[in-house]
């Protein structure tokens, strides 16, 4: 009997990554916990905990199921920048990136049916264009900071403000696919489209 894939989180972008890998989830149950970074805490570190905490979160609520976290934190050097809700808070992150190499780490976690975790840190890196202001409205006009880490979508518009990428692109979407695979299959997943995996 194949045991249900849970993943702790409210991100449409992560429910896709996974269906584009044939690792739909059975159910979606967001954790509710507090992202704030801890005192001299650096991103690496913040991105993992976060993810091990997302998932522990919500495992008591679904005994004998594959409990998947993940969390994406952006980062120009040791600051960490933040899930932009408001207009000025996109464009101060947008003018800290413009044509500057930055981090995205990623961490997954998951907790498998006999309650043993497992986690997983990748780190990417991005190099935006040196953005004009023109550019820079134009982004912002178009609404799709709202709510991402570092107040960009790399899969939407601020792909053609971005010239350079290393390491997992779907790491920086918001969930690295290959690690989080590995992960599941090392653990005895077994989804309707990876059984021969």
């Amino acid at each position: 009997m194949r045991m249900p894939l849970v993943l702790a989180s409210a991100s449409p972008r992560r429910v896709d990554l996974l269906r584009q890998v044939g690792l739909a989830p059975d159910r979606i149950d967001p954790a509710d916990v507090d992202e704030s970074a801890g005192p001299g805490e650096l991103p690496p570190a913040h991105a993992l905990r976060l993810a091990e905490a997302k998932a522990r979160a919500v495992m008591g609520r679904h005994p004998g199921a594959y409990i998947l976290a993940a969390d994406t934190v952006v980062a120009c050097g040791r600051r960490i920048l933040p899930k932009t809700e408001e207009e000025a808070s996109a464009r101060s992150c947008l003018e800290l990136l413009s044509g500057r190499r930055h981090r995205v780490h990623g961490g997954v976690a998951l907790i498998d049916p006999g309650g043993r975790l497992v986690s997983r840190r990748v780190d990417s890196q991005v190099v935006f264009k040196r953005l004009s202001e023109a550019e820079i409205a134009a982004y912002l006009r178009s609404g799709e900071w709202q709510g991402k880490a570092g107040g960009y979508a790399i899969q939407g518009r601020a792909a053609a403000l971005i010239r350079w990428v290393s390491g997992s692109y779907s790491n920086i979407v918001g969930l690295p696919l290959f690690e989080t695979a590995q992960l599941l299959t090392g653990r005895g997943y077994r989804g309707s489209c990876n059984a021969n995996w």
